[in-house]
């Protein structure tokens, strides 16, 4: 993207995100909303948590990445693709790579989740690494881009990517309304915004009255304020989180474009709400979140969004945690 505000006709609309559900049909896995009595009652109201952990490359990146990359021409494939990202776009760029065929370098922040690394490896990309504090990794696409003849493959503002993590919200429109619920809000983990942008775009037709929030870390709540200020806003370069997947600098030009027209508001949790909601989820759901993909569930659980007497559906992103991280949560 340029540095000029999106367009209009640049962003993706309901349609794309259909054409989107049919493309990724029998490649993507439609995940469940889980839910559990036990935490209903403590809440004084109904929880249920969209599972992307459960999806392929275990996060939501898979579904945007294989709408991308289904769609670059037969004869461009050879020269392969190219992605920047902290651990799950990059791994469902490398797996959706892989299922088509087409070769695909990654670049990766050098302090990145070693078992993002490695999954991201075992799906035959080449990793580059980076230093997220010191070098900038767009930049460093663009070579490779232009070195290899490459498709540039942008971690969230892209009108494919958004398209396609919008089938979740055609999900939960889908299986909301088979368990007969009308929820009264849907709560959406935000990095640079591509999930919660493309889910809000699908569920402002599929379930038009449900207002749809982000959730973001307390200190990376970039989109948040920039809800609040009209305008997109940064996080301060010396911030730190364990949530990894979630530290944008800034909201994207497309996703916030779509987000300050979608949205009803932005939640933030700290990091010690994410790591209970973690030990939370994996206590009551049996479902493992990584840090990032917990933020929703925690804007529940600790009180950020009041649940009692309400049915909310949270989407928890992803579940590529380290071993001896979630080790440690859960021994808090």
């Amino acid at each position: 993207m340029t540095s000029s505000a999106a367009t209009k006709s640049e962003l993706p609309v309901f349609e794309d995100v259909r054409a989107a559900a049919r493309r990724i049909e029998g490649h993507a896995v439609r995940t469940p909303l889980l839910g559990s009595p036990a935490l209903d009652e403590k809440l004084g109201g109904r929880l249920l948590v969209k599972a992307e952990p459960l999806q392929r490359t275990g996060s939501f990146k898979f579904r945007g990445a294989y709408n991308k990359l289904s769609q670059i021409p037969q004869a461009a494939r050879a020269n392969g693709v190219v992605a920047y990202s902290s651990g799950n776009h990059a791994q469902g760029v490398a797996a959706a790579a892989k299922m088509l065929g087409i070769p695909a370098w990654i670049i990766m922040p050098k302090d990145a989740p070693v078992i993002k690394i490695a999954r991201t490896k075992e799906y035959g990309a080449t990793v580059v690494p980076y230093d997220r504090y010191t070098e900038d990794r767009e930049a460093m696409g663009l070579e490779l881009q232009a070195k290899h003849g490459a498709t540039l493959v942008r971690p969230y503002d892209d009108p494919d990517i958004i398209a396609g993590q919008g089938t979740i919200g055609l999900e939960i429109a889908e299986q909301c309304g088979a368990l007969g619920i009308a929820p009264d809000a849907v709560i959406v983990c935000c990095g640079g915004g591509g999930l919660v942008s493309g889910t809000a775009l699908a569920l402002s037709q599929a379930m038009p009255d449900v207002p749809v929030y982000s959730a973001e870390p307390k200190d990376f709540d970039d989109t948040k304020r920039s809800l609040e200020s009209g305008r997109r806003e940064s996080n301060d370069p010396k911030a730190r989180s364990i949530c990894d997947a979630l530290l944008a600098a800034t909201p994207g030009e497309m996703t916030f474009a779509l987000n300050k027209r979608l949205l009803k508001g932005g939640l933030a949790v700290s990091d010690d709400e994410a790591r209970a909601a973690m030990a939370t989820a994996f206590l009551e759901l049996k479902l493992v979140l990584e840090p990032g993909g917990a933020v929703a569930v925690a804007s529940v659980l600790s009180g950020k969004y009041p649940i009692k007497g309400k049915t909310v559906v949270a989407v928890a992103s992803g579940g590529n945690v380290d071993p001896a991280q979630f080790a440690q949560v859960l021994g808090a």
